[in-house]
């Protein structure tokens, strides 16, 4: 079984972020249940502009599609700016509108079988509109959503502090961790059993 994180802040590498430290402690509970993790941070890579599998001379997109493609479980995290998913989110969802036209070897959509988790984290309101936009479009392109699966924390509306600045991770957010992860584990199992039947 293997898992991959896509971490969409806007912040490039060493800057801290609060969607990497949720990353890493989804990445944390999955390793412990015997799921080999890697992880992503968007920002870090050039993603061009499109809908395409490549987009051309300098995409980056086309090795990030097989990291993509070699998982069972995708965790995709975004913050939360003005409301929305970060631009870098919705950059790596328009790239992945490509496999709506990719099918396998029996006609089935190249994501059936694939299970997609969300992680969604600001210090102002918008996780439920932003979690209900990353679940149709996944859903759209063929991942399965468990029950409970995403998680989510919002600071106080107004105020400065992140994610990342919490002295404790709270416990409503360790138990969300918890649930999304042990259902999409179970749920991934379960595909890769049965798969969803050609049509």
């Amino acid at each position: 079984m293997r898992a991959l994180i896509v971490t969409c802040t806007l912040k490039p590498s060493p800057a801290e972020s609060s969607s990497e430290v949720l990353g890493a402690q989804m990445s944390a509970f999955l390793t412990e249940q015997g799921v080999a993790c890697e992880s992503i941070r968007a920002v870090d890579h050039v993603i061009l502009p499109g809908v395409q599998k490549d987009m051309g001379e300098g995409d980056e997109w086309p090795a990030l599609r097989e990291r993509v493609l070699s998982a069972d479980i995708l965790v995709f995290i975004t913050p939360t700016w003005l409301g929305q998913h970060s631009s870098v989110a919705q950059r790596v969802l328009e790239r992945l509108d490509a496999e709506l036209s990719e099918t396998d070897a029996e006609g089935r959509p190249i994501l059936f079988d694939k299970v997609a988790v969300a992680g969604v984290l600001g210090n102002e309101d918008g996780a439920h509109h932003i979690t209900a936009i990353l679940f149709q479009a996944l859903n759209d392109m063929g991942f399965t959503v468990p029950a409970q699966g995403s998680v989510y924390w919002n600071g106080e509306a107004m105020h400065t502090t992140d994610y990342k600045d919490l002295e404790e991770t709270p416990k409503k957010v360790t138990a969300s961790i918890t649930t999304a992860l042990t259902n999409a584990i179970h749920l991934a199992r379960a595909l890769s059993a049965s798969r969803y039947p050609a049509p």
